[in-house]
């Protein structure tokens, strides 16, 4: 399809992609097929590196590779102990972006620049976006209170316009945007495009189990809740049993399911106990977690992998944005963002020929 001027923007430039949508890092979400099905797509798609073992993203790149010659990212944690030999990794194999879901250091964040990567962190705050901005980064991804999985309080319509004001590079919006109006939306405020999760787990490219995206179908805008009792970390997620259980469950108790689901994803993923507590630490310090909650967050990674992997939506947990609530179809990723890309542009010439679009 002809895409207006106004729909090529710098994110389109700084990304080498067509449209100026981007499918973001989601563990257990954002695997080599999401990825490479929204880079074919003309957007630019995050594999989520999170909870995959340094072997198994590489191997998750390759994937991807040989499924696209498009340009994609990788969303990697900055307080991982294993980051810079990550960052090499996506070096070697000429990956495009590096997304960051904590505020890399700025030596990192130099190490990227210097080798080519754009630099894309995840922020909520404006101060974040001003700290890395100031750092070097290329980019940044706003994401609004009505987002999925950890988010702040401040709604995507007061934070975005924030954001854009006090940086001058490229902005992508996040937290509730699913089609072309909230794209056109998004570049009024000032943004270069827009990021979005519940959207693209919503598609027939999303490795996440048919009788789960069923589940979030079903659920409307009001069946979200913003919530500690995961990890620790206040995070948006479906209202469904587990997290409700979580909720009323005592602090012994989540204790032990934590510690429980802690040794199984250490056997799943291989990493070492060693590992296991420097990333508790880093956490702990970069967070200002308490120690109940560094424990609390051993549970998250075997939580989401139940629901979103092996189709258990009653004892996982679903991360969401609220916008969950206006999603009623699976389309696939190409389809989606033409249709995103489709009405952007009858918008604009609605507004262009004095009507309402």
């Amino acid at each position: 399809m002809s895409v207006p001027s106004a729909l090529r923007t710098r994110a389109c430039e700084l990304f080498g992609v067509r449209y100026p949508i981007v499918q973001t890092g989601m563990g257990y979400v954002s695997d080599a097929g999401l990825t490479a099905a929204t880079a074919e797509a003309g957007g630019l798609g995050i594999l989520s590196a999170g909870l995959l073992g340094y072997d198994e993203l590489a191997t998750a790149i390759e994937r991807v590779r040989s499924a696209t010659d498009k340009p994609f990212g990788v969303n990697i944690r900055a307080d991982q102990p294993d980051v810079e030999r990550r960052i090499d990794l996506l070096i070697s194999t000429g990956v495009k972006v590096a997304s960051f879901a904590l505020a890399p250091r700025q030596e990192l964040i130099a190490k990227c620049k210097d080798a080519g990567l754009a630099v894309v962190p995840s922020i909520g705050a404006r101060r974040h976006a001003e700290k890395v901005a100031a750092w070097g980064a290329d980019a940044v991804i706003v994401q609004g209170g009505e987002g999925g999985g950890h988010t702040g309080g401040v709604p995507t319509s007061l934070l975005l316009p924030q954001v854009v004001d006090a940086v001058d590079i490229p902005v992508i919006g996040a937290g509730g945007f699913f089609d072309g109006r909230g794209l056109v939306a998004a570049l009024a405020y000032g943004a270069d495009g827009i990021a979005m999760g519940t959207r693209f787990l919503l598609t027939t490219d999303s490795p996440v189990a048919r009788q789960v995206k069923d589940v979030y179908l079903g659920k409307t805008v009001n069946d979200t809740v913003l919530t500690t009792e995961v990890d620790g970390i206040p995070q948006r997620v479906l209202r469904a049993g587990t997290v409700e259980k979580l909720e009323n469950s005592s602090a012994p108790g989540r204790l032990v399911r934590a510690v429980r689901n802690a040794i199984a994803f250490r056997k799943l993923s291989g990493t070492s106990w060693s590992d296991l507590v420097r990333e508790g630490l880093a956490m702990r310090r970069g967070g200002g977690l308490s120690l109940s909650q560094v424990v609390m967050a051993a549970n998250a990674p075997m939580l989401y992998r139940s629901a979103l992997l092996e189709g258990s939506a009653d004892v996982g947990v679903m991360a969401t944005g609220q916008v969950v609530g206006l999603i009623d179809d699976l389309p696939s990723c190409a389809e989606l963002i033409d249709r995103i890309m489709t009405q952007a542009a009858r918008v604009l010439r609605g507004f262009e020929g004095g009507a309402r679009p």
